[in-house]
C-alpha cells in the first residue's frame, strides 16, 4: 500500500480502534519526517482544564485546554489563527500556526487582541518514531483527510463523525456506526 502523509493533514482513527486515547480521535499532523518521525495534536478531544489555571501567570481567561495525546502530558501547546503576530510561529496549514512567542501571546490575550475562538491549548501530544506512522497507515489505523480550519478553531469542536464523513458518501456509513458492534 503506497500511502503518504503531510503536514497539515487530518488523521481520523479507523471505527474499530478500541479504547485508549485515539478512539474516535482526530489529529491534527503538525510536523512529519519519514526520518524523523512526526507529531500531532488530537483536534477533538476536550479536557476541563482551562489554560489560566494551568499556566503560572497566564491571563485571566475561560478558554478549554484539549487533550493532545499521551506523550508530553506535562507540557502545554497551542494551535492558533495568528499568524506572523506571534513570531517563531510556524504554519501548517493555511491559516493554522503552531506555536510561536509564548510571552507575547500572553501580551496579546491580557489586552483582548485574542478571541477564544482563534487559539486552541493542547496537554500533551500524539508521537510517532520515524517510520512508525506508515506502519500504522498500511494497517489501516487511520483515515487520511484534508484540513478544514473549522475542523481545528470552531466553536464547537468537530467530531470524529464529522471529520470522516467529510471523505465521501462511503464513509457516512462509517461514521454513522454505534460504537455498541450489536446496534450496527
Amino acid at each position: 500500500m503506497n500511502v503518504d502523509i503531510k503536514e497539515g493533514d487530518l488523521l481520523a482513527a479507523e471505527p474499530f480502534m478500541s479504547g485508549g486515547p485515539f478512539k474516535k480521535s482526530v489529529i491534527l499532523m503538525c510536523e512529519h519526517s519519514r526520518d524523523e518521525g512526526s507529531l500531532g495534536f488530537i483536534v477533538n478531544r476536550g479536557t476541563q482544564f482551562k489554560i489560566d489555571t494551568l499556566v503560572q501567570d497566564f491571563p485571566e481567561c475561560d478558554i478549554p485546554v484539549f487533550y493532545g495525546g499521551p506523550v508530553g502530558t506535562d507540557t502545554i501547546h497551542y494551535l492558533h489563527r495568528l499568524g506572523d503576530l506571534l513570531e517563531n510561529s510556524r504554519e501548517v496549514s493555511p491559516g493554522i500556526y503552531w506555536g510561536g512567542d509564548f510571552n507575547k501571546l500572553k501580551v496579546l490575550m491580557a489586552n483582548g487582541v485574542v478571541n477564544p475562538f482563534d487559539i486552541k491549548f493542547f496537554i500533551g501530544y500524539s508521537g510517532w518514531s520515524p517510520g512508525q506512522i506508515y506502519e500504522e497507515l498500511e494497517s489501516g489505523s487511520w483515515i487520511i483527510a484534508d484540513t478544514d480550519i473549522n475542523y481545528v478553531f470552531n466553536t464547537k469542536p468537530s467530531t470524529w463523525a464529522d471529520v470522516v464523513e467529510s471523505k465521501g458518501t462511503s464513509y457516512k456509513v462509517i461514521a454513522d456506526m454505534s460504537d455498541k458492534i450489536n446496534m450496527n
